[in-house]
């Protein structure tokens, strides 16, 4: 009599294999917009900070925009984790148009506030949106790409933020401006063009499959290969030769059953290293980035003296900057390798963060040259804060990926993002310099110590099958 209830699958192996295609690059577009739109939105509800306190009817004190930052973050740990449960039992493809939604209805909303309390609400419901999406999104990008290129484009897609920080930027420059716009419209007009981005990226994500690996471990195997077929047959159309798949395949038995217990036993008992360090890396950059980019435009406007209708003209060069770090430093994530590059880029954004804030105690910076130096820290702290979402991704096993996303995202946020606006936006009130200087040494501090962190317990997954740094529960 058989007793080997193990069934075997060769789907991982054969989406590693496949070639750089159009296919792989819809998924980088339709699902990577995500870290755009949440750009788009950190940056304009900086940019317009100083709008909003100037504004005919909501008129908001400096601690009440930085309580909205605090909304929007909260509302996206919140989304994270209830979507990011969804997710690994409905479906990639399916939350990820669901949290879409919610984002479009949101943002929109947000655009006809009437006062803090309906502002702050909707802030709180578009995180919520957003948050809904990291967990989606990630989970189905690192299933769809092949192990050789995951870093590089894990990191270039969370690096693109800043694209819609460089977008929001812009916009804000126009739609800020006193004689184009008036005072109580321009703000409400910035946010709702995250509404009509979002409205094209629906449309492209209608021609993004279900995620084979995830049909995998779900009692699908058979559409789990004709989905595969499927995107063979759209790269092979493309004019790329299919390399054999690898002659190893993938066991496994009955599918998991995932549930708070199993979630527990598998972060703190089977991956205690990876859980500690997931949570350090996430944390840190939370605090580093949520901190300081929430009020960066109270900073330029309280302390240098830029008027709030050209804020956005010097965090368009910091956003630009944020971008580069992560597309320039990714492919060696998948060279030097994970471990080395998150050591790296922790630590050196740490050290120059803490330059930066020595030089800003001492009074020797001015806006164009706080600027500067924040492109230069921030080249590297992006590459850091996008290989976190990289590591929580693939450091754990497929059935729990969306979930295990959501944990460390909300985890992260709460430690080291949710009070970090508020904090900052007390310490700029107070006008003191030197306790700016103080937040800021504290981001530094966080960053180092997680530098140091992943030296003991880093992972190196670097080329290779998600399958292999984390075998799937259910495996065989």
């Amino acid at each position: 009599m058989n007793t080997d209830l193990r069934t075997y699958t060769d789907v991982p192996a054969r989406l590693d294999r496949l070639p750089w295609s159009g296919f792989h690059r819809l998924v980088v577009v339709a699902l990577g917009i995500t870290w755009i739109l949440d750009g788009l939105e950190v940056t304009l509800a900086g940019s317009v900070a100083a709008a909003l306190q100037t504004s005919p009817r909501l008129q908001l004190t400096a601690e009440q925009v930085g309580l909205t930052g605090s909304a929007y973050l909260a509302g996206a740990v919140l989304g994270s984790l209830f979507f990011g449960h969804l997710t690994d039992r409905l479906g990639r493809k399916k939350l990820f148009n669901v949290t879409l939604g919610v984002y479009l209805v949101a943002t929109a909303l947000t655009a006809f506030s009437w006062d803090f309390y309906s502002f702050l609400l909707f802030r709180f419901l578009t995180g919520a949106g957003i948050g809904g999406e990291y967990s989606a999104i990630n989970s189905a990008i690192q299933e769809l790409i092949p192990a050789r290129l995951r870093g590089r484009v894990d990191l270039a897609i969370n690096g693109s933020f800043w694209l819609g920080a460089a977008g929001g930027a812009l916009l804000s420059v126009v739609l800020l401006d006193p004689e184009l716009v008036g005072p109580d419209l321009g703000w409400r007009l910035a946010f709702g063009s995250g509404a009509a981005l979002g409205l094209v990226i629906l449309y492209l994500r209608r021609f993004l499959p279900e995620s084979p690996r995830w049909l995998m471990i779900h009692g699908q195997p058979g559409e789990a290969a004709r989905v595969v077929g499927e995107i063979e047959a759209r790269v092979a159309a493309g004019g790329h030769v299919l390399p054999p798949p690898s002659s190893s395949a993938l066991a496994l038995r009955a599918t998991h059953r995932v549930t708070m217990v199993s979630v527990a036993r598998t972060l703190l008992r089977q991956y205690p290293g990876r859980t500690t360090l997931g949570l350090v890396l996430m944390a840190a950059q939370a605090f580093v980035y949520n901190a300081i980019f929430f009020t960066y435009a109270l900073v330029l406007t309280r302390f240098y003296g830029v008027p709030a209708d050209a804020v956005g003209l010097y965090i368009l060069p910091f956003a630009l900057g944020n971008f580069l770090g992560p597309l320039l430093l990714g492919p060696l994530f998948d060279t030097v390798g994970r471990k080395t590059m998150i050591f790296i880029t922790y630590a050196v954004s740490g050290l120059l963060l803490a330059a930066t804030a020595v030089l800003f105690d001492l009074g020797l910076l001015d806006a164009t040259t706080q600027t500067a130096m924040w492109c230069i820290v921030f080249f590297f702290a992006s590459a850091a804060a996008s290989a976190a979402y990289l590591t929580v991704g693939e450091c754990f096993p497929l059935e729990i990926r969306a979930l295990t996303i959501a944990l460390f995202y909300a985890f992260g946020t709460l430690l080291g993002g949710v009070g970090g606006p508020w904090l900052f936006g007390v310490l700029i009130a107070s006008e003191s310099p030197r306790e700016i200087v103080l937040g800021y040494l504290l981001g530094a501090a966080l960053m180092i110590v997680a530098a140091l962190v992943t030296l003991k317990l880093g992972v190196k997954a670097e080329c290779k099958s998600l399958e292999e740094v984390a075998p799937p529960l259910s495996g065989g």
